[in-house]
């Protein structure tokens, strides 16, 4: 019974310590989601300024990166081209890269949206 109880225990420590990315337009504005977003914002917020090669591990640059984080996630689940959306996704999370936060992946699904209407001219 003991050893049940710790590796639930266990468990649960890992998952709340460990949150999963969301993707926008998967989002279905639950609770259980909404607290989902927030802890993968501040887990990545946090890996970004405290863990890596930028030292700017300070409350106030953390809480304003978490808010850019969020505001960017919601603007993203109102994205219309999921390929576009699937395609940044894949290319910031996925990869090589290690830029899988909200504000990265929004800003690039615009900039993909706004690319594919435009044609080099002379």
């Amino acid at each position: 019974m003991k050893k049940t109880l710790v590796i639930a225990l266990a468990a649960l420590a890992w998952s709340v310590g460990a949150s999963e990315f969301i993707h926008p337009m998967d989002f279905k504005n639950s609770e259980a989601e909404k607290n989902q977003v927030i802890a993968y914002i501040k887990q990545q917020v946090r890996k970004d300024y405290c863990e890596g090669e930028l030292d700017m591990c300070d409350n106030v640059t953390l809480r304003m990166m978490e808010a850019e984080n969020l505001s960017a996630f919601k603007k993203a689940t109102q994205a219309k081209d999921r390929d576009i959306m699937d395609k940044v996704i894949s290319d910031y999370c996925e990869g090589d890269l290690d830029m899988c936060n909200y504000s990265t992946i929004y800003m690039m699904y615009q900039e993909n949206v706004k690319a594919g209407s435009q044609s080099l001219e002379w």
